[in-house]
């Protein structure tokens, strides 16, 4: 398991590329402010939007999501804690004004970034006024 990607993954660049693309700019993986250990996949700092793109495997994905048979406990409880994390850096994050982005792997990139792109042009608007 530890050969498995935590960033960089096929997806994050394929959304990545696609914002480029647009001409919109971002931080990568930025840490969490005020949570160690903990980072944004993509960050629109200025307008204070974060945008995670979760594996199904390791966030549990209600689609995709599996059980390994041998030290099912273990596992279970491992992935049971990568939910709660998550839930718990949503919060954090919304409690310090950001705008949270959760994303799963298997979602299309183009309606990935369309969605980011949208939420980016409203935030923009929204400071301008």
């Amino acid at each position: 398991m530890s050969r498995q990607r935590c960033r960089d993954t096929s997806p994050e660049l394929a959304v990545r590329r696609i914002l480029h693309q647009a001409g919109l700019r971002y931080r990568v993986h930025l840490p969490v402010p005020g949570l160690s250990r903990r980072s944004i996949d993509i960050a629109f700092t200025r307008h204070k939007i974060a945008v995670l793109l979760d594996g199904c495997f390791w966030h549990g994905c209600p689609i995709h999501a599996t059980s390994p048979k041998s030290n099912a406990d273990w596992w279970r409880a491992k992935l049971e804690r990568n939910v709660m994390r998550d839930q718990e850096t949503t919060e954090h994050l919304s409690a310090l004004g950001w705008v949270v982005l959760r994303f799963w792997e298997h979602e299309a990139p183009d309606a990935v970034a369309a969605r980011v792109h949208d939420v980016v042009t409203a935030r923009r608007q929204t400071a301008a006024q």
